[in-house]
């Protein structure tokens, strides 16, 4: 019976043995393939690193108005009569828009010049009576004085008349009519707008800090959009004050709005050119990654090391300047001829192979233009 039990106990340990040893071996052969396995090279983007040339401004945003811009109304109560325009109508100044009723002006008017040519006659046959010796001087002077008044009284009737005839004040384009023929208006009713679309006006604010870069005349650009900004203007005014809670300075500028694209009461982007710089690193932003420890870049260098072969990439850590169009200016950390990662990072490790496969690049603008930060 223990002999049976011996054997026993003999084949489990040599089973067990067997399995355990397969395992130890079977292990030690996967790490030993995956040692050995040379590692897949990662396709990236990448750019090589120029200077170029730069030229920083000064980005805002700002509400644009037109730089001649009125709500038309009329001076003096009455019927409508008759509209003389419509809705986004380009008028010149001087044009009738709009005309009351004036039959009774114009009734009291004619009455008046009547009078007044009478007075004009009785004061010639004064005169002429003076002349002859067979009138006197004072009948001259109340032929005066009535023939005067009577040009003055037809003078104000013609004011009056004109208070009638709502006339465009300058050259521009009329909005929605807000009333109707027939309608009855009284002193200060608004008609419709009238805005002056081709020269319009930019008020934005920039940082104190900035004050000393910007002056009378300095070019602007201006856009819906940060990417695209199609509107060329200049600075016309410079508030001579920072605002106290803001701490921020007022700054108007004229755009140039030939076609009409642009209208009073939008938001735009600003652009407030500076002087162009040379020589200067700058980088798609696409190649800086953000992390609690600093900002970095992948630079891809030949492989180190006894036959190593390839390309690998490196992390770099850069100190960054301002940022314009796509682009971000290198203070420190890249020079001139290393050659950046700009897609793929996401794969990458510091040391990772890779391969530079430039088909697709990340859409990047030119770098003409700055912002300041």
């Amino acid at each position: 019976m223990i002999k049976r039990f011996l054997i026993a106990i003999v084949l489990l340990v040599i089973v067990v043995g067997g399995i355990l040893g397969f395992n130890m071996f079977r292990d030690n052969a996967i790490n030993q393939f995956f040692a050995n396995m040379p590692v897949a090279s990662s396709p990236v983007s990448t750019v090589d690193v120029a200077p170029i040339r730069w030229t920083p401004s000064i980005q805002a945003i700002g509400t644009v108005g037109a730089s001649r811009g009125v709500d038309l109304s009329v001076e003096t109560s009455g019927i409508v009569k008759a509209i003389q325009f419509e809705a986004n109508q380009r008028v010149a100044q001087g044009d009738l828009l709009v005309q009351l009723d004036d039959t009774q002006q114009q009734a009291d008017l004619s009455a008046q010049r009547a009078q007044a040519a009478l007075d004009v006659q009785n004061l010639a046959r004064a005169q002429e009576l003076q002349k002859r010796g067979v009138g006197s001087e004072t009948t001259v002077e109340q032929a005066q004085a009535s023939a005067s008044a009577s040009a003055a009284q037809v003078e104000k009737l013609e004011a009056v008349l004109e208070q009638k005839r709502l006339v465009a004040p300058f050259d521009g384009t009329l909005g929605i009519p807000r009333i109707d023929v027939g309608q009855y208006l009284s002193p200060g009713t608004t008609v419709a707008t009238l805005q002056n679309l081709d020269v319009l006006r930019a008020d934005f604010s920039i940082p104190e800090q900035s004050l000393g870069l910007v002056g009378i005349g300095q070019p602007v650009r201006f856009g819906v959009t940060g990417d695209e900004m199609p509107f060329e203007g200049k600075i016309t005014g410079i508030e001579p004050k920072v605002d106290a809670a803001t701490r921020l300075v007022l700054i108007r500028a004229e755009i140039s709005n030939p076609d009409g694209k642009l209208a009073p009461g939008q938001f735009v982007q600003v652009r407030v050119q500076l002087p162009e710089e040379s020589d200067v690193i700058a980088v798609p932003q696409t190649a800086i990654i953000a992390s609690l420890y600093g900002d970095y870049a992948y630079v891809v260098r030949p492989a180190e090391g006894d036959g190593a072969e390839g390309l690998v990439a490196r992390q770099v850590f850069v100190k960054t300047g301002r940022r314009a169009e796509g682009r971000i200016e290198i203070v420190e950390g890249l020079a001139s001829g290393d050659i950046v990662v700009t897609a793929g990072q996401n794969r990458l490790n510091n040391g990772s192979p890779v391969t530079i496969d430039n088909t697709v690049q990340p859409q990047v603008q030119a770098a003409s233009e700055a912002v300041t930060k």
